[in-house]
């Protein structure tokens, strides 16, 4: 439930503040004394929407770096440092994109994600655990799983979904928050709207970010099992379906917003309903997965 409350946390905070910054400087001028400007409110609301969800982006590899404490190797001073970094190397010139940033976080959870605005720049980072818990095979499988991401652009995807109910969602919540000023407060001021819009507006926003994160999280458990197929094709089934074994057995430490969706693991849904907020799909649902394929 961390995992979930962090990757809504930072992208609806993003809007929230936005939201107060623009009413502040009296920048959203789609309000007129006759009502609504529709098309003034969708324009506003399609820029701040994917403004939000890139600036997100756009902040995933600070974040990675600062929130899990990943640190970059920049020079390899063990044999396992050594080994990580050239199969990185190895993987990434199979899948044909940029050398990432190699990084690892301490925590004994085996766990692993990749981030990045651009997939020839992107961050992958494996935690020390992940490291004392699979063989080598194991863990080049979790890293062609999270090469197979960047490959994919699925960062790039889901900032643009995102992007797209992030519009929604401020679209809705601001009429939402003019019909509650002007027919439940009867609020008739010419001039423009009062805090009941302002406070109704935020209130909106945030219940509306949370229903609309089910559509996010659809698409990044669809997006796990290509991730899957992925690392199998790089690294071998066998290997893939080891690796997601020995996950079942490990707790998956929550990672930060933007990684959330990239991570290798994730924690499993305690109720059916809980689902529809889960990033990753049951491992057992994963792990059937990768033996039909013919990868080899």
């Amino acid at each position: 439930m961390k995992r979930i409350l962090l990757f809504l946390a930072t992208n609806i905070a993003v809007l929230v503040v936005l939201s107060i910054v623009i009413r502040l400087l009296g920048v959203d001028r789609f309000l007129d004394g006759s009502g609504l400007n529709m098309y003034s409110l969708l324009a506003f609301a399609a820029v701040f929407g994917f403004g939000g969800s890139f600036i997100s982006l756009a902040m995933s590899k600070w974040m990675a770096k600062r929130m899990m404490g990943a640190q970059v190797i920049t020079n390899p001073r063990s044999a396992a440092e050594i080994w990580l970094v050239e199969t990185v190397k190895k993987l990434a010139m199979s899948a044909n994109i940029g050398m990432p940033e190699v990084a690892i976080f301490d925590t004994p959870s085996p766990n692993a994600f990749a981030t990045g605005m651009n997939k020839n720049k992107a961050l992958v980072a494996v935690s020390s655990g992940l490291l004392n818990a699979m063989n080598k095979e194991e863990v080049e499988a979790v890293i062609g799983h999270e090469i197979s991401h960047v490959t994919n652009g699925d960062m790039i995807t889901l900032s643009l979904i995102q992007g797209v109910v992030n519009t929604f969602v401020i679209f809705m919540s601001r009429v939402v928050g003019y019909f509650v000023d002007r027919v439940i407060l009867k609020n008739d001021d010419d001039e423009g709207v009062g805090i009941g819009f302002f406070v109704t507006t935020i209130i909106a926003q945030i219940i509306f970010g949370v229903l609309a994160s089910i559509i996010v999280m659809w698409f990044s458990r669809k997006r796990e099992f290509i991730a899957d197929a992925g690392g199998a094709k790089l690294a071998g089934t066998q290997n893939m379906i080891a690796a997601l074994e020995k996950l079942k057995k490990g707790i998956a430490e929550p990672l930060p917003d933007q990684m959330k969706a990239f991570g290798i693991n994730g924690k499993p849904a305690k109720h059916n309903f809980m689902l529809l907020f889960m990033s990753h799909p049951p491992l057992d649902d994963r792990i059937e997965a990768l033996k039909k394929l013919t990868y080899r």
